[in-house]
């Protein structure tokens, strides 16, 4: 009798995924980290490129997903104003990062009940510290986080050399935290999850 051929083993599904807020999901650059200020501008409330798509992709897939920042609560919901309302807050409780408390509320609010299988995303190295800290997978933002911390126009201003030297310093700095990927944005971000589950699937711990 012919073998029968064996299927596929399929990557396991996330359990939940971890955002920065400024710097990530909106705040290109992560200025309001960066200059004080009572209240966003228009433009660091717009959601990052990709931030829309990749939060839609994981709703349709059922993966539980919140935000995360230091800046004070209302500055920060200023700034979320334009995520979706499924995707849990979860502003500054009093612990500094890096410590890993904040991630595990977060994961608690979101009634997470394992580690296995959750990730961080974010450009704020000291968040994904604290991502680290708390065994997380963590994924590293280059472009849009504060290591470069520029504007969405003085970031297109550069010459393609310029970005690549800038991308290029802030990527080796988040690798040498000891994250697990780094990308340019969250466009980028699809192909990273699904390498994180083969990685996972090879029997991969963060």
């Amino acid at each position: 009798m012919p073998h029968a051929e064996a299927l596929p083993v399929s990557a396991p599904t996330l359990t939940a995924v971890l955002f920065g807020l400024s710097g990530c999901l909106v705040d290109f650059g992560a200025r309001m980290r960066l200059h004080s200020a009572d209240h966003p501008v228009l433009e660091q409330a717009h959601a990052t490129h990709g931030a829309l798509d990749i939060l839609h992709s994981l709703q349709q897939q059922g993966v539980p997903c919140a935000w995360l920042d230091e800046l004070p609560a209302t500055l920060s919901q200023s700034l979320a104003s334009s995520l979706p309302d499924w995707v849990t807050p979860s502003p500054n409780t009093g612990s500094r990062w890096p410590a890993p408390d904040a991630c595990w509320q977060a994961l608690m609010a979101l009634n997470v009940s394992r580690l296995d299988g959750c990730v961080l995303v974010s450009g704020e190295p000291r968040l994904l510290q604290s991502g680290l800290n708390a065994g997380l997978w963590t994924i590293g933002l280059a472009s849009c986080g504060s290591l470069c911390g520029m504007s969405p126009a003085q970031w297109q201003a550069l010459s393609v050399q310029e970005r690549e030297l800038k991308r290029g310093k802030a990527t080796l700095h988040l690798f040498s935290l000891g994250v697990h990927s780094v990308i340019d944005h969250l466009g980028e971000l699809p192909t990273c999850l699904a390498d994180i589950g083969q990685r996972r699937l090879k029997g991969e711990k963060p």
